[in-house]
């Protein structure tokens, strides 16, 4: 497939989805014909056989997509793709997510240690008293 702008890209998508739409009436049209009381085989046959040349070609458009997404998101350099630029942002903020809650969690547990932090450095941190064991 040749490279293309995503003018065109977007172009091709919405063709798809039409297709898809015809696609979908076609498998309609042949259900809706078999569900009459007599129902006529003609009819029934020409529209099972548009349904097939619809999905097929919907395959073949379809295909042609998925091919040009794998080819552009290997994050290998492409032309007119950001692919991969998205993708090292994207990283980089679910790694800074994840360092946040990191650290929120360690300040959690600094808050909930810090009486029994400050109890020991006071203990251990002022001089001692001359009348050890008297109440004043």
């Amino acid at each position: 497939m040749a490279a293309s702008g995503p003018v065109e890209r977007l172009q091709q998508l919405e063709n798809i989805e039409k297709e898809i739409i015809n696609t979908i009436q076609c498998a309609g049209k042949a259900l809706e014909e078999l569900a009459k009381e007599k129902p006529q085989m003609k009819a029934v046959e020409t529209q099972t056989t548009n349904f097939i040349k619809t999905l097929e070609s919907l395959e073949q458009g379809l295909m042609k997509q998925i091919n040009y997404l794998t080819q552009v998101s290997t994050g290998q350099p492409h032309e007119g793709s950001c692919y991969a630029a998205q993708k090292d942002l994207l990283m980089a903020y679910h790694r800074k997510a994840h360092v946040q809650s990191r650290l929120e969690e360690l300040e959690k547990l600094l808050t909930e240690q810090k009486p029994r932090h400050l109890m020991l450095t006071k203990s251990y941190s002022l001089p001692p008293m001359p009348h050890h064991g008297s109440t004043q």
